[in-house]
């Protein structure tokens, strides 16, 4: 009788925790272009010994990009391979919304403030200058 109580009380928790784990921002993403619709790259998502997010470009699917460079990158990152790049620091979380940190198109060498959120399976990740924003739709990598 006890093994069943204990059971019928670690089974909802149990679910709880894989509910929880199911909704974290880490892991592999794929990017995808605006206007095309199709894949441009994966970009690995983690925390740091800081405990804040970081991105970093981990796949790049045109074979002619693969190799390119942050031209238009100012500071350390000018002139850099975009493989391997952290695009994404220092982002933090508050309320299942992480922000707080910075975003690099490393297209047009710009950083932009950041917001990332889950939605659908989905993530978003708003990249915002002043009052303009633009909010792209990352994909989970199966």
């Amino acid at each position: 009788m006890y093994r069943i109580l204990l059971f019928s009380f670690l089974m909802p928790l149990c679910s709880f925790v894989s509910f929880a784990q199911s909704d974290t921002i880490l892991g592999v993403w794929k990017t995808v272009d605006d206007t095309t619709g199709k894949e441009k790259s994966k970009v690995f998502l983690y925390k740091d010994t800081d405990g804040k997010i970081y991105g970093k470009i981990v796949g790049i699917t045109d074979p002619a990009r693969q190799e390119s460079t942050c031209d238009q990158c100012n500071g350390s990152k000018k002139g850099q391979p975009i493989m391997g790049m952290v695009i994404i620091e220092g982002l933090q979380e508050s309320d299942a919304v992480y922000e707080g940190g910075t975003i690099l198109d490393p297209q047009i060498g710009k950083v932009y403030k950041c917001k990332l959120w889950r939605e659908n399976n989905q993530l978003k990740v708003r990249g915002y200058w002043g009052f303009l924003y633009r909010t792209q739709t990352w994909l989970p990598d199966s």
